[in-house]
């Protein structure tokens, strides 16, 4: 779908994707004092970012494209063979993973470049909410190409998908499970929990922690969600989103654990090299009463 202004042609889903990109970016540079950052550097690493996420969206399409594409013999071996079909993001093909990891790239590689690499992880929890709303608002993109549908369905709330827009092996299927939909609500409540967690706990999170629970909470949602999707991507049989989004929850769980250990368990575990098996007491010695 898209807007025609005379010779120029804009699609809906590129407009909406930039839509979230530039409140993203909004919501970025409000909170961004809140943590000793000045709201400039939020504009002035947006073209970085975009960018970098761009790129990592596709390669990562490219690297595993869904079940759809592959059977229509469209792999990684026929992009890497046709590298103009690789670079052509506009015939749709952008992968989310592949977004977080790219758009971090780019961050650290602006923060590098401007001698700032330091405040890396005081970045990326200013980048959380802004992420999740961002993607809260993309995933409406989906709804306009008829793409990101869930498994067939008979509830209330169900999409029609048109007979051109499904895939091999539902061509009699009119309603499913509109996925987008779930994604983009449950990725507004992680947008909303963020800034309340910001708010609330400031006091007691450490750099990075946001960033970190931000992982945690997109994960989950991104997993559970995979058990409804018809054309995931995979490699063999494994689903290699919903695995990868499993050791991102598990990963991002615990370093978010080790780092808020009680500072006596972490001091004996940096002075001995092992994990303490229980925590003891220390007593002081009793004195030992003269006889007169």
């Amino acid at each position: 779908m898209a807007i025609s202004i005379g010779p120029l042609e804009i699609r809906v889903y590129g407009l909406l994707i930039m839509t979230g990109v530039l409140v993203g970016a909004f919501v970025a540079s409000r909170i961004a004092p809140r943590h000793g950052l000045k709201p400039d550097w939020i504009w002035d690493m947006l073209p970085w970012v975009v960018l970098s996420g761009l790129i990592g969206a596709r390669v990562w399409h490219v690297l595993f494209p869904p079940i759809s594409m592959v059977e229509m013999g469209i792999t990684t071996q026929y992009y890497l063979t046709h590298p103009l079909e690789a670079i052509a993001v506009w015939k749709g093909g952008l992968g989310m993973p592949g977004v977080i990891l790219g758009g971090v790239a780019g961050l650290a590689l602006y923060l590098y470049f401007k001698g700032m690499f330091s405040l890396l992880p005081r970045m990326l929890d200013v980048s959380a909410p802004a992420l999740a709303i961002a993607q809260a608002i993309g995933r409406w993109g989906n709804y306009v190409n008829q793409e990101l549908y869930g498994r067939p369905t008979n509830l209330p709330w169900a999409i029609y998908i048109a007979p051109e827009n499904r895939i091999p092996g539902y061509e009699d299927v009119a309603y499913y499970h509109p996925l987008f939909l779930y994604e983009s609500l449950l990725n507004l409540a992680n947008f909303g929990l963020l800034l309340y967690i910001d708010r609330k706990y400031r006091d007691r999170l450490r750099d990075g922690d946001l960033f970190l629970i931000y992982l945690m909470v997109y994960g989950t949602i991104r997993f559970f969600l995979e058990f409804l999707r018809l054309d995931a991507a995979f490699v063999r049989t494994i689903n290699v989103n919903q695995t990868l989004m499993a050791v991102v929850v598990l990963t991002s769980g615990l370093v978010l654990f080790l780092r808020h250990r009680r500072p006596g368990q972490a001091q004996a575990v940096a002075a001995s090299g092992e994990a303490p098996r229980t925590a003891r007491r220390h007593r002081k010695p009793k004195r030992r009463k003269r006889k007169r």
